[in-house]
Parts: C-alpha cells; structure tokens; sequence
C-alpha cells in the first residue's frame, strides 16, 4: 500500500506540468476569473479537463486482483484488473473551478474512456467520474477563489465516493473488497493531494505574474510621475538629461540615452566619455529606427561605436513619436544580450510610448498658448488706437481733397477690421483671403505715405489657392513698413510675390529697408524680439503657427543684412498634408 502511494506521489508530476500549461492559455485565466464562463469557454474547458482526466487514467497502475500486482502502465485491461489512476483530480478541479456543468461534462469524456478499457471496474468508474463532477461543482461558488483545503478534502471525498460506488456496482464482489483495500486509501490521499497541488501551481504561477506586472505598473507610473515635470517642456537638452537620469536610476541597465533625429541630446551611465551630448547619431542602427519607427534589440555587432573599448554591448532602441512621426529614439544599454528579457524588451517599448505621449501632451499645451497668445494679440491689432487714428486722419484729410479715394480707404479700413476680426474665429483661409488683407493694409500705409511707399506684386494666381493661417502674411508686410523702412525718408520699396509649383506655394515678401544682424534674426527665431508697436502677431508667432501647421520646412527663411534690407520667405503645402509627410494640417483644419 505505501509503494503504490509513493508511485502514485510521483506521477503528480505529470499533474504539475498540465497545471504549469494551463497557466499560459487565455481561456483558463478567465475560467480562474471570471464569475461565469460563456458557453465557447465551457466547451474549451470540458474538453480540456476531459482529456487531463483520460492523461490520468493512462499514467495509472494496472492492479491485478488474482495475484495482486501492478503493472506500470495502463494500456488495455483484462476481466480481472482494475486501475489504480488520478483520472478523478481533472474531473474535481473542471467542478470546482467551472461549475457542475463543466465538472459532468469532463466527468463523462473521462467515465465513458474508462468504460471502454474494460476490466471488472469499467462501469462503476465511469459512472463514479460523473458523480465526482456533481459533488465538485457543488462546491463551486462564484465570488469566491478555491482555498487548497477545499480542493484536497474535495478530491480525497470524491475518490472515497468512488470506492463506494466500486463496492456497490463491481462484479465479483470479493475482487471489488480486495481491489478497495489494496487502493482505496492511497488514492484518496494521491487525488486530495493532487488536486491541492495542482492548483497552488496554477496560482502560485499567476500570483507571481501579477505580482511582476503590479512592480511593472509601479515602476512605470513612478516614471511619469517623475519625467513628467520636465517633458512639459518639449524634449530638449536639459529634460532629456533629467529623464535620462531618472530612467537610469530607475532601471538595472548600463546606460541610458535619449536622441533628437540627428544628435544626441543626452546619455547617462557607462560610455558617457565618447556618448557626448549634441554629437551626431553615429550608428545605422539607430537611423534605421528613426526610419521605421518600430523597437529593435541592438548586439555588439550592430551598435559598431566608434570607441573600441566601450563598455555597451547590447541596447534596446524604442522610437519617440509625435503624431505619428518618429522625432528621436530611447536607448537602454546593457553589457549583454542576454540581460535583455521579453520583460525588459516589453518595459522600454512601454515607456518609449509613455514619452511618447508626454511630449504630445507638451506639443499640444504649446499650441494652445500659441493659440491664445495669437488670438490675444489679433485683438490688439484690431483696436490698435495708433492705427486706427492714423488711419482715420488720413481719411479726413482727403474728404476735401479728394473724396473719391477718401471713400476707397474706408472701405480698405472697412475690410481690414473685418478680416482682423475674422481671423480669430478659424484656423485656415485662403492665399487670396489673406493677400486681400494685406492689400487692404497697404492701401491705408500707401495714402499716409505718398510718394515714399512703392508696393509691387509678383503674383501667380494659381497659387492663391492654397490655405493659409489668417493673419500670417499681412504681419510680414507690416514688420517691412514698420520696422525696415521707418528710418527711410523716400524711395521705401516692398515687394510681395508668389510662385505656385509641384509641391506648393512659395510667398515672398522684400524690402529695401534698415535690415538686421543675424543676432536679431536669432532672436526672433527664438520669441526674444518683442513688437515696440503691437500691430501684429509678430515674426516669432507666425513662424511658429506655420511650423506647427506644416512642419518644419514651411519655417520663415529670414535672409537680412544691415542697410541692405530684408526678405522673409515660407512655403505652403498642397492641401492635404504636411510637408514631412504627416496628416496633421487636414485634420487640424475646420
């Protein structure tokens, strides 16, 4: 009796390997879940248990009840052998975890193979395999997860109920006695035991998956908590160095790096003495990257640094995107392959998109402010109390004079205000919206400064079909008059032209004004030359509105010289797009 218990004992193991299976299909995480399963869930799990109820039919001993002795392996029986199996542990635990439907259900695939073995218990077991799903699924609670105590006192009942049913139903009735005394006990300790082993496999293994995806969580939200302060700011120098470090100390990598699509903008940890910031991204791996946008796994043969010692190996690239398009990467270094696990691989994918949407969520803060900052200042310009006075004595002085170009100049002044106002309330117009604008603006400069103010056009009319944020082009003009030509006593000339070609439209404003030093013109690519007179949006909003519009490319193209005047050129996409390839300006348009 205690070498069939110690036999019994080891073919658990068989049990622990279908229980450590389990644990890797979706459909037993919901049945260990879920309250109630479906009807495709109940079918799946009927046929699982059944099949793992038949596995342990086939793993038992044959026991002979003429010479009482077990053969190791159950292939077919005669009359007077029975076996000695752990058929009852599946069948208990399809009861307890998914209800006495699915407990009958895998009951009878197991009972009716049982039937079909033969020997003189073939009908007492499988009807015996049936009950033990009725008495497990009464146990079955919803709400409720299975305690081991359960599953063991269940699967040791169930096995004492068939040695029951075995008394009751097997023929000759002396060989039943001897086969229950022979069995009996040591079943009933195998298949309770079994069954409490079987399912503190299945949770341990679960527990400790959500255990690590809880640290995952954790660690990950302590990251943005912490990142989130300084990518606020867009990913420059300084926020990519603190995210670097943050991440670092966070992670059990080497070093960690952050790139822009050309250089790097910081690295933290090993290598740091030849990965130096604003140095120009050296290896194919990373272009390659920032080309497809998807996470690659790095060896020591595809970084190539250009530092024979260096230390990194073996890195983990993941791409940083804003709407869509690849802008730089997050590089995890490590000294080995093989310190990078799936988990590892699946963190950085994770927090590479976090960063992602951190520096979407700073992209979008940026241009609301840009937004209202826009709006602010179009309704300065539209109550301007110097224009406006300026305009209207002009308008005065020519009543008398000439009151046919009086009546032309209000109704110059009429329209400007008119568009002034309507370019607060929508996001795009047309070039020749925009160019009327202007032209209305001019209107009143030309009447205040006669014979000192020369307009000429260079106009192709196909291109004033393209769209255009409201209020960018007249602030250009008016910069030329307010600022280029305020000094100039005659001979002031500015001239506007627009080329229509493949890809868009080219808009070109000249004058003949004071011009500026690249100084000046650096400062007004980065918002630090304030307008003295507040008529406009100002250069430094425009060429932020038509970047963020349209992309980098679409950026003012400043060309100046002190003395030798100023011209400012940007180029409009054809509508549908940006001119890096991305959708942004359909979808941002009204």
């Amino acid at each position: 009796m205690f070498d069939l218990l110690l036999t019994m004992l080891e073919r658990l193991g068989i049990i622990v390997t279908i229980a450590f299976i389990l644990t890797r299909f979706p459909f037993f995480r919901g049945m260990f879940y879920q309250d109630q399963l479906n009807r495709k869930q109940q079918y799946i799990a009927i046929l699982f248990f059944g099949f793992f109820g038949i596995i342990g039919t086939y793993s038992g001993l044959t026991f002979n009840t003429e010479s009482l002795q077990f053969n190791r392996w159950t292939a077919e029986l005669a009359a007077d052998e029975a076996i000695a199996n752990s058929r009852v542990i599946g069948v208990v635990l399809a009861g307890i975890l998914g209800g006495y439907k699915v407990g009958v259900g895998a009951g009878l695939i197991a009972g009716v193979h049982r039937f079909t073995l033969g020997g003189f218990t073939g009908f007492s077991c499988g009807v015996a395999s049936i009950v033990a799903g009725l008495i497990a699924g009464a146990v079955h609670k919803r709400n409720h997860h299975v305690k081991l105590k359960t599953a063991f006192f269940v699967g040791g009942f169930a096995e004492a109920v068939q040695m029951l049913i075995i008394l009751t139903l097997s023929r000759p009735f002396e060989a039943a006695v001897t086969l229950v005394e022979s069995i009996g006990i040591p079943m009933i300790i195998a298949n309770g035991l079994g069954s409490a082993l079987f399912l503190l496999v299945i949770k341990n293994v679960m527990n400790e998956e959500e255990k690590a995806g809880a640290l995952q969580a954790q660690k990950t939200l302590r990251i943005t908590d912490q990142t989130l302060a300084y990518l606020r700011h867009g990913m420059t120098i300084t926020s990519a160095q603190q995210v670097c470090r943050i991440l670092y100390n966070e992670m059990t990598s080497s070093a960690v790096a952050i790139t822009n699509d050309t250089h790097i903008l910081a690295h933290i940890g090993e290598g740091s003495s030849h990965h130096r910031t604003n140095s120009p991204i050296q290896t194919d791996i990373t272009k390659d990257v920032l080309k497809k946008g998807k996470v690659v796994v790095a060896s020591d043969q595809s970084i190539h640094c250009v530092n024979e010692n260096c230390p990194l190996d073996a890195a983990v690239i993941a791409p940083l995107k804003q709407r869509g398009e690849t802008i730089g990467t997050l590089k995890v270094y490590f000294h080995s392959e093989k310190e990078i696990t799936s988990v590892i691989k699946e963190l950085i994918s994770g927090l590479s998109n976090l960063l992602s949407h951190q520096l979407e969520v700073a992209q979008a803060e940026k241009a609301y402010q840009l937004a209202k900052e826009a709006e602010i200042k179009a309704l300065q310009a539209q109550i301007s109390p110097h224009f406006l006075f300026n305009s209207l004595n002009t308008i005065i002085s020519l009543i008398r004079i000439d009151p046919k170009q009086a009546r032309q100049l209000l109704v110059s002044l009429s329209h400007f205000l008119r568009q002034n106002l309507t370019g607060t309330t929508v996001d795009m117009i047309s070039l020749a919206q925009e160019l009327q604008h202007v032209k209305a603006y001019l209107a009143i400069e030309e009447a205040r400064f006669v014979d000192k103010l020369n307009i000429s056009y260079s106009i192709e009319e196909n291109g004033l079909q393209a769209n255009i944020p409201p209020l960018t082009l007249q602030p250009i003009v008016e910069n030329s008059i307010k600022h280029g030509l305020k000094n100039k006593n005659q001979d002031c000339f500015v001239t506007i032209t627009i080329e229509k070609s493949e890809k868009g439209t080219k808009v070109k404003v000249e004058d003949n004004g004071q011009g500026m030093d690249a100084k000046t013109i650096e400062n007004i690519y980065k918002g630090k030359v304030v307008s003295e007179t507040g008529a406009g949006v100002g250069l430094y909003n425009v060429n932020r509105r038509l970047t963020m519009m349209f992309g980098e490319k679409a950026a003012l193209q400043i060309e100046s010289k002190p003395q030798l005047g100023t011209e400012i050129t940007f180029f409009l996409p054809n509508e549908g797009g940006r001119l890096d390839g991305s959708s942004h300006y359909r979808a941002n348009r009204r």
